[in-house]
């Protein structure tokens, strides 16, 4: 049995068992000089330091929160953590002037990464997802959806997706596996991209499934990557499969993502910084849960941002994500992503915890079991070296993670 005590702040998230909209998304659970008792991995028992200290077992493990404020692990609800190199030359490029659009076109951006991933064996690609995934736990982080799509052949698809398979029993952290094979048209079908989503649909789609490799499937809805029929396509036949749908949607034109991903039902539409009032709508009324990704914004050099504002006072149950990849987002921060969702979209703190923790659990369907701090889920959870939670997003560019608990063990030590 484990007792965490003396927190100034416990944010348990408590709450209705569904993802938060409106005004909820404000509402933290927050107990002052709060603590919990984790039994088993669970948590049993949620109230203030006193009440968890009251007949207590002599042979407990007490932890003294020393006044820090005491979170859900985060949840980061869109990543790309496996990748070979990365992509600093590019990086330099957009410094000087280029665009995303122009060095992708040039032939670099995905499938200057595809390039990488493909040369790399599976234990190469492991032993860097492996340093990534210490990243996201030194953030803060215990869960995380992992997308394939720097493979874009049958082989190096299911490569990827193995490796996160293998992240799983090596981390402490929960990958969630999504297969992004519709990530980039590949290279060896640059002039033939009708035969690229045979393959898809055909062949990469039957094997993932078959081995039970993914619980999504994503595509990047964009002009230029694949068009809304593509899309239908690919992701019709993936929920064939029995797998889950998520888009990459409206995140360099308005080209109607965030509309199929409303007619599909998709779990998630992710991106949409060129959605629109009726994209918004069409999402509400479908229950979709718009992923919002300011780090990508950000790096990009780029200054529209998503409608985050419009979308919360819609009722949209609002996500925050890192995007983390190569490209376009190199930061597995969250409290990063805080801080630009609070300058740039001007959300709250609040709303963004609400964002980055209880409804992007829901979005991966891990509600039941994380997001918030409430007996009977996991005891995934984060010291950090702050007495107001606020201070999150208010810091920036330092890392206030002190701590790291998954299943009421530490896992993480600054």
């Amino acid at each position: 049995m484990l007792a965490l005590v003396n927190a100034s702040q416990l944010v348990t998230l408590s709450g209705p068992a569904r993802p938060r909209v409106g005004h909820e998304l404000r509402e933290l659970g927050i107990i002052s000089d709060g603590g919990l008792l984790v039994r088993n991995g669970l948590i049993e028992k949620v109230g203030r330091s006193d009440e968890i200290m009251r007949g207590l077992p002599r042979d407990a493990t007490i932890i003294d929160a020393e006044r820090r404020v005491v979170l859900p692990g985060f949840v980061d609800a869109h990543a790309h953590p496996v990748f070979a190199g990365n992509r600093v030359d590019e990086f330099d490029l957009r410094a000087r002037g280029a665009t995303y659009e122009e060095i992708a076109h040039a032939g670099g951006g995905i499938q200057s990464t595809v390039r990488k991933t493909r040369a790399a064996s599976e234990a190469e690609l492991f032993k860097q997802a492996k340093r990534h995934a210490e990243w996201f736990l030194e953030c803060g982080t215990t869960t995380v959806e992992a997308k394939s799509g720097y493979g874009l052949s049958l082989a190096d698809e299911i490569k990827i997706l193995r490796v996160i398979h293998e992240l799983n029993g090596a981390s402490p952290i929960e990958f969630v596996p999504t297969f992004l094979g519709a990530h980039a048209i590949a290279p060896e079908f640059r002039d033939t991209p009708q035969q690229y989503l045979d393959c898809l649909v055909n062949e990469m789609l039957p094997q993932v499934a078959a081995e039970h490799l993914a619980e999504y499937c994503d595509i990047f809805c964009e002009a230029g990557y694949f068009d809304l029929d593509s899309a239908r396509r690919v992701l019709g036949a993936a929920r064939q499969h029995g797998l889950k749908l998520r888009l990459h949607a409206d995140q360099l034109t308005n080209n109607g993502g965030a509309m199929l991903a409303a007619e599909l039902g998709a779990a998630t539409a992710d991106h949409l910084e060129q959605t629109g009032s009726d994209g918004i709508a069409a999402m509400h009324a479908a229950g979709v849960q718009p992923v919002l990704l300011p780090a990508s914004v950000y790096s990009l050099g780029k200054s529209r941002y998503p409608r985050a504002r419009e979308m919360i006072d819609a009722g949209l149950a609002v996500v925050l994500a890192t995007d983390f990849n190569p490209g376009s987002s190199p930061t597995p921060s969250l409290q990063m992503v805080l801080s630009l969702a609070a300058t740039q979209m001007k959300m709250t703190v609040a709303e963004g915890l609400s964002a980055c923790t209880i409804n992007a659990a829901y979005s991966l369907a891990r509600g039941e079991t994380v997001g918030s701090l409430e007996p009977g889920k996991l005891a995934n959870f984060a010291l950090h070296d702050c007495d107001d939670y606020r201070e999150l997003g208010y810091w920036f560019g330092v890392s206030q993670t002190h701590s790291v608990y998954i299943q009421g063990e530490q896992v993480f030590q600054a």
